[in-house]
C-alpha cells in the first residue's frame, strides 16, 4: 500500500489549514489553552511530533488509525490528559488493560518515542496530553486528511481508572441512544457523534467487535438484516464462527483503507458499515441526513472533522498548576 504523503507534502502540511481557521496569538476559547503556548519554550514542537509520527507510519500504516483511536479513548476517559497511556501502579488499575482497550490499544510506544525526542529538546515541557493531540492530528493529516490548529497548554494527568474505562467508552454494540448520551455527557453532541465516527474511515476491527452481525444478530439466530449480502458473505467466510477468529482484523472501510475520506459514510447508505454502532447512524432520522450530507460532500466532513477534534482535544483537560508534565508517558513522576 503506498503512503499517500511525499516528504515534500509533510515539509509543506506546516502551512495547510482548512478555510476558516486562523492561529491567533491570544487564549483559545475555552479560555485556558493557546495556540501560541510552545512558541517561545517548544518551538520545533510541530517538527518533532510530525516526524516522530512520519517515522512509525512509514513502517505501520496502521498506526495513524491507533493514534486517532489512542487520542478519542483518552478523551472520553476523564478528560484529555493522557491518563490512557499511563501503566498499572500499585496505586491503581489503569486504562489499557480496560476491555475497549485491552489487546486493540496499540501506538504507545510512537508517543513515548516521540515524547523522548520533545525531552532532548525541550526537557519537562511539553506534555503527554498534548503530545497525543497533535499525534492525532498528524495522524489525519498523513492519511490524507486535513489539518486544523490546535489550542495547547493541556497537562498531564496523575492517575487513571480501568473503571472509567470500562464505563465512559462507547461500545460498538450499544444503542445508539446510548452512545449518543456518553458523548453529550462529555459536552459534545448529536453531530460530533456522527461526525467522529468518521474516523472509523481508516483501521481496522477485531472480529469479535462485530461477528455478532454475522451469525447470531440479537440472539436470533440469524445475521443482522441490514448487513449487504455480499459484505456479509465475504465477512464470514474471513471471520468463521469460531472462537479463534475473534483477534484477526478486518478493515473498518475496505474501500479506502488507508485513506482518510468520506467513503466511511457511503458504506453505510450502501448498508456495507462494519460495526453495529456505524449502521446504526442511518437508522435514526437526524443522524442518517448527516450521514448523507457528509457522503456527498468531502469538503463539509473535513471542516465539520476539524471543528470536532478540536471540542474533544478540550475535554476536561488540566491546565496551570493542576497534574504534571510527565517526564515519562507511562508512569508519573
Amino acid at each position: 500500500m503506498a503512503i499517500p504523503w511525499s516528504l515534500t507534502n509533510i515539509k509543506s502540511m506546516i502551512t495547510v489549514a482548512i478555510p476558516g481557521y486562523s492561529y491567533p496569538d491570544k487564549p483559545a476559547d475555552n479560555g485556558m489553552l493557546s495556540y501560541s503556548f510552545y512558541d517561545k519554550s517548544c518551538p520545533n514542537l510541530n517538527m518533532i511530533v510530525r516526524w516522530g509520527l512520519w517515522a512509525a507510519y512509514k513502517n505501520d500504516n496502521r498506526i495513524a488509525a491507533s493514534l486517532l483511536r489512542l487520542h478519542f479513548h483518552d478523551c472520553f476517559v476523564n478528560g484529555c490528559d493522557a491518563s490512557v497511556l499511563l501503566d498499572d501502579t500499585k496505586d491503581f488499575k489503569g486504562e489499557k488493560n480496560a476491555l475497549p482497550n485491552r489487546n486493540s490499544a496499540r501506538g504507545f510506544e510512537v508517543i513515548e518515542s516521540i515524547k523522548a525526542d520533545v525531552e532532548k529538546s525541550c526537557p519537562s515541557t511539553v506534555s503527554c496530553a498534548d503530545i497525543l493531540v497533535l499525534a492525532a492530528r498528524e495522524a489525519v493529516v498523513m492519511s490524507g486528511g486535513s489539518n486544523w490548529p490546535i489550542p495547547l497548554g493541556r497537562r498531564d494527568g496523575i492517575t487513571a481508572s480501568e473503571k472509567a474505562a470500562n464505563e465512559q467508552l462507547p461500545s460498538p454494540f450499544e444503542p445508539l441512544q446510548n452512545i449518543t448520551a456518553k458523548f453529550v455527557a462529555n459536552g459534545l453532541d448529536v453531530k460530533d457523534m456522527v461526525v467522529l465516527s468518521g474516523g472509523h474511515t481508516i483501521g481496522f476491527a477485531q472480529c469479535s467487535s462485530f461477528k455478532r452481525r454475522l451469525f447470531n444478530f440479537k440472539d436470533t439466530g440469524k445475521p443482522d438484516p441490514t448487513l449487504d449480502s455480499s459484505v456479509l458473505s465475504n465477512l464470514q467466510n474471513f471471520c468463521p464462527n469460531v472462537d479463534g477468529s475473534n483477534n484477526k482484523t478486518s478493515p473498518l472501510d475496505s474501500q479506502s483503507v488507508y485513506r482518510f475520506d468520506n467513503i466511511y459514510y457511503k458504506n453505510i447508505i450502501n448498508n456495507s458499515g462494519l460495526l453495529e454502532s456505524d449502521q446504526a447512524l442511518i437508522g435514526d432520522p437526524k443522524t442518517a441526513a448527516m450521514v448523507k450530507d457528509y457522503s456527498a460532500d468531502q469538503f463539509l466532513f473535513s471542516r465539520d472533522f476539524a471543528a470536532s477534534m478540536v471540542k474533544l482535544g478540550n475535554i476536561g483537560v488540566l491546565t496551570g498548576q493542576a497534574g504534571q508534565i510527565r517526564n515519562k508517558c507511562g508512569s508519573v513522576n
